[in-house]
């Protein structure tokens, strides 16, 4: 299986390449939604790639898939040890199904570890606003937290909620609060924080890898363009992008939970963005890039899976 191999290898180093690639690229801004599903493909390929890697290095059965000849060779390698007759070869097999399955273990226990992190921040941040929250007919819906800096973030979840800062009611008119207060709804609604938590898991466990960074970064950035698009729909782009722009004069802050970006790139690009709109892509090119999105995931499966 060490041709297998060498495909899973050269298309996980594909898959790093080409989320570099589209980490730089300006097409995305053009539909967030098209570039976000690519970027999941992308994740997800590189992981099945990447353990499908090892296990085709433990395997030397013909006419079945990488993932069942690697469990055959291991089982067929105990079978050796325990009768005191495992070979050299059989033993470097068995260390690299090894291999292959902790690194699923790990990728997996990263995600389980990242989404308890969040439930637990989630919860401690529904403790202080019980605490320190309270309604206000200016933010109908929302709480609102007695602290100067201006910030409006969501808290997902079963009873998911809008915070709104005293610091953003006295700075913005209630257009621009009422901007606010739908591209919020558009994070809870469409659960943008499922979408970057395997992300933040990444990055949280590989934060020494550039694409890591670059990822979460990107990805980060298109679910707010996202949440801008759909406020759009309700509100008139203006009032988000002044919003935005009076948020990030006064130095506004992100909390973790989600909120407006004011970094001085995310702001220039989204208030760009909101004002001088590029064309949306064609259909023809959503479709490609959906397309893609399959085969990058497909490919890897197909190898794991397929007799070969």
């Amino acid at each position: 299986m060490l041709a297998q191999s060498f495909v899973l290898c050269a298309f996980a180093a594909a898959c790093v390449v080409a989320a570099l690639a589209l980490a730089a690229a300006r097409w995305p801004r053009r539909s967030p939604a098209a570039a976000i599903v690519l970027w999941q493909a992308l994740g997800l390929g590189w992981g099945l790639a990447a353990v499908g890697t090892l296990a085709g290095l433990a395997s030397a059965s013909r006419g079945s898939g990488v993932a069942g000849g690697a469990f055959t060779q291991a089982a067929s390698a105990m079978h050796g040890a325990l009768r005191g007759r495992l070979t050299g070869v059989a033993g470097l097999r068995l260390l690299a199904l090894a291999a292959g399955l902790t690194l699923l273990g790990v990728l997996c226990w990263i995600l389980l570890a990242a989404f308890a992190a969040v439930v637990r921040a989630r919860r401690r941040q529904r403790e202080l606003l019980t605490l320190l929250a309270h309604g206000d007919p200016k933010v109908p819906g929302a709480l609102v937290v007695d602290h100067p800096a201006a910030a409006a973030y969501c808290v997902p979840g079963l009873k998911s909620t809008i915070v709104i800062s005293a610091g953003a009611l006295d700075l913005l008119d209630q257009a621009e609060l009422a901007a606010v207060v739908a591209h919020e709804r558009a994070h809870l609604r469409e659960r943008h924080d499922l979408v970057l938590l395997p992300f933040t898991a990444l990055l949280r466990a590989f934060r020494w890898t550039g694409v890591a960074r670059e990822a979460n970064a990107a990805v980060g950035l298109l679910v707010e363009m996202l949440a801008d698009d759909r406020a759009r729909r309700h509100r008139p782009a203006l009032e988000l992008a002044t919003a935005l722009l009076r948020v990030g004069a006064a130095g506004g802050v992100r909390p973790p939970t989600g909120a407006l970006a004011v970094a001085d790139g995310q702001v220039a690009a989204r208030v760009s963005r909101l004002l001088r709109p590029a064309p949306r892509l064609s259909v023809m090119t959503l479709v490609l890039i959906g397309v893609a999105a399959v085969v990058i995931v497909a490919v890897p499966m197909a190898v794991l899976a397929l007799p070969l």
